[in-house]
C-alpha cells in the first residue's frame, strides 16, 4: 500500500507515528484519506481547501507542484512526503 511520511512537528496529529499507510489513487485522494484518519492534521495542510503554500509534498523526489499538483496519480507502492517549508534566518553578504 501506499505510505506517506509525516515530518516531525507534524507528528503530534497522529499520535507520534512517523509514516502512515494511506489509500487513493491521486495525491488528493491520499491526503483526504490522511486527514480522514487524523483529522487534526487537515487544518496544517490545507487553507480553503487548497494545500498550504509552504506544504510541499513529494513521491519519490519529486516535488507533486512540477507535476499534476493534487491531481497527480499515485502508485499502491509509492511512497510520498510531507516537507514543510523552512523560512527565516539572516543572509549576510560580503563583498
Amino acid at each position: 500500500m501506499t505510505s506517506i511520511k509525516i515530518p516531525t512537528p507534524l507528528r503530534a496529529y497522529t499520535g507520534g507515528q512517523a509514516e502512515i499507510t494511506v489509500s487513493g489513487d491521486t495525491v488528493a485522494a491520499v491526503l483526504e484519506d490522511l486527514t480522514g484518519q487524523f483529522p487534526e492534521l487537515r487544518s496544517h495542510l490545507f487553507n480553503d481547501g487548497q494545500l498550504r503554500d509552504f506544504v510541499n509534498i513529494f513521491i519519490g523526489d519529486e516535488d507533486i507542484r512540477f507535476r499534476q499538483g493534487l491531481e497527480t496519480g499515485v502508485h499502491s507502492d509509492d511512497r510520498l512526503r510531507i516537507i514543510p517549508s523552512i523560512a527565516g534566518g539572516l543572509v549576510v553578504f560580503v563583498s
